[in-house]
């Protein structure tokens, strides 16, 4: 998912102390939700589930990550998903189509007993469902914590508060948030410090990108990394076959992205997807409150409905309590 500018955006990012991120962050929901279903999971790539069967990576996911920002200082903000433009059909579609196969490949490497196979596929095979959205929604309120509906994608909600002054940065795996115009974007915000990459652990700090130095140090436009983004392909598009993103910022600083289109990515309009990331609907319509996490509340639904050990859940939920001397949560929000 996202678009592959890793490779041109390498140079700008920043590691940033814990320290320094106190602040309200815009996380894209979407995206947090899937890294909990991929990575929160067995050995053998099962996820974890109650007693019925039911999936609750995500909730465990939003359960201690939510409870160590709120201990560092950090104030999320969920902004989600709303209905996908039209000419996301296509990728929608292919991804459905992976999901599938990769499903099916777990299956199989599981009776295989191919464990580490099997939590490759698992991994590749992560859907994030209605109901994941609802459960996730109901869990962060009763955190204390607010979200926010977006018009369209989570991701140009979350840098269009962020360009308005609501929130602080965004919080993002994906680099598309900088093609929406998001200031500032901040990744690898793991408890463990660690993520998964092709298959393997790897340790990470937090990072921070700001969009202008990154503009800036390329000698581009932000309508220029858009024609990148468009010309390597993005959530939108498919992107032209052996162009990654170094060749992608030739061309652009040639002035070849219009020829380029014309000869290599024929029957596509890229106008619309330019459009989109420019000026994406977003709304102002939202309020940001925070509050007292709902104890009795969290307690009865993730231990009474979905199986979690009442000690780890107290455990979290300390982490979010007022330590001694300390001013009250109600008055620090």
């Amino acid at each position: 998912m996202g678009v592959a500018l890793r490779d041109i955006i390498e140079g700008y990012k920043i590691p940033v102390a814990w320290e320094a991120l106190s602040g309200i962050a815009a996380i894209d929901a979407h995206n947090a939700l899937y890294q909990f279903l991929s990575i929160i999971r067995q050995p053998d790539g099962t996820p974890l589930m109650d007693q019925r069967g039911r999936v609750t990576s995500h909730l465990s996911g939003i359960l201690f990550r939510t409870t160590n920002f709120i201990e560092k200082g950090i104030r999320p903000v969920y902004v989600f998903d709303g209905p996908p433009p039209a000419f996301k059909q296509d990728t929608i579609e292919e991804r459905r189509t992976a999901r599938k196969q990769a499903q099916a490949k777990w299956e199989e490497a599981l009776d295989r007993g191919e464990v580490a196979e099997a939590y490759k596929q698992a991994r590749s095979a992560s859907r994030v469902d209605e109901q994941v959205i609802s459960t996730a929604k109901t869990l962060i309120h009763l955190l204390g914590i607010p979200t926010v509906e977006a018009p369209s994608e989570g991701e140009a909600q979350a840098a269009a508060m962020v360009s308005r002054g609501d929130a602080r940065y965004v919080v993002s795996q994906d680099y598309d948030t900088l093609l929406f115009g998001a200031p500032l974007l901040v990744r690898n915000l793991t408890i463990s410090g660690k993520r998964k990459l092709h298959g393997r652990s790897i340790s990470v700090s937090p990072e921070r990108i700001v969009l202008s130095e990154l503009l800036k140090g390329l000698g581009l436009t932000r309508d220029d990394l858009i024609r990148i983004g468009i010309l390597i392909g993005t959530d939108f598009n498919a992107g032209i076959k052996g162009i990654g993103a170094k060749t992608a910022l030739k061309i652009i600083r040639n002035g070849e992205f219009e020829t380029t289109l014309e000869e290599k990515l024929q029957g596509i309009d890229s106008e619309p997807i330019f459009d989109f990331f420019r000026q994406p609907p977003v709304t102002t319509e939202y309020t940001l409150s925070w509050g007292e996490p709902d104890h009795d509340g969290i307690m009865k639904m993730l231990c009474n409905e979905y199986d979690f050990a009442p000690d780890r859940v107290e455990k979290a939920l300390a982490g979010m309590q007022v330590k001694k001397g300390q001013k009250t949560l109600d008055a620090w929000f």
